[in-house]
């Protein structure tokens, strides 16, 4: 009995998380579709790379999906909406920090002329400042992302964007006391960002969190950082009901 009751409430903590996504800012939610085609481009660090093959850049590439979150979004997207002409793109890059995305960004973003952008970024830029010698702060994380994000508005002038909040968890090798309360300010401006661009913002942190009351880290993301395929699962989820597709 007592099995039966710890996995129904299980069960509704994960059907919860979708409305946690919603109530975090409802507002923001876009029609994501246009008429005719809808270009996706996802930009990030390793977590959104997730082993992509970078020589398979053209749209909806299986290999060019990598492992992770992604994939599992343009899958689920392509499978449900057949009639929507739908071109999605990974342009992810393992280890970058935001200035390294603006120095790429004329190729991996511009020219692909994406109608909705969605970008994670942010877990480098403070970890490298530890173990990497990186002498980036909040405010360079801050002031950079915001200068990419005028210069895309600028070009792009109707663009849809999705701020992923980076996020990490507790209890592993990778993630120990030092990271706090430091990597909390790069989640606040992440925040602050989206608010400010109208973005859709999807809280990963509070939604890991969630998950962490149904199964341990090991489970969800065994580094702290780097998501299993459960955790980017999760993450699929909540890019999905962001949006409501």
């Amino acid at each position: 009995m007592q099995r039966r009751k710890f996995l129904s409430q299980s069960a509704i903590g994960l059907v919860g998380i979708p409305a946690i996504v919603q109530a975090a800012n409802p507002q923001q939610v876009f029609q994501p579709f246009s008429a005719g085609k809808t270009t996706i481009l996802f930009q990030g660090d390793s977590i959104t790379d997730a082993g992509r093959k970078k020589d398979h850049y053209y749209a909806n590439d299986a290999y060019g999906m990598g492992l992770g979150y992604v994939h599992q979004i343009v899958t689920t997207l392509l499978g449900k909406h057949p009639t929507k002409n739908l071109r999605c793109y990974n342009r992810g890059i393992s280890g970058n920090k935001v200035f390294q995305l603006a120095n790429r960004w004329e190729e991996d973003c511009l020219q692909i002329q994406p109608d909705i952008l969605s970008i994670m970024i942010g877990v480098n830029d403070f970890w490298h400042t530890l173990d990497w010698g990186y002498k980036g702060t909040v405010e360079v994380y801050e002031k950079d992302l915001r200068a990419l994000l005028d210069r895309t508005k600028k070009e792009l002038p109707n663009i849809k964007l999705i701020i992923a909040e980076p996020f990490v968890l507790r209890g592993t090798a990778i993630v120990e006391e030092k990271w706090y309360p430091a990597f909390a300010a790069y989640q606040k401006a992440a925040k602050s960002i989206a608010t400010d661009y109208k973005a859709a913002f999807i809280p990963l942190q509070s939604i890991f969190d969630k998950a962490l009351e149904v199964a341990p880290v090991s489970y969800w993301c065994p580094d702290g950082v780097h998501p299993s395929l459960a955790g980017a699962h999760l993450m699929a989820e909540a890019w999905l009901a962001a949006l409501e597709v």
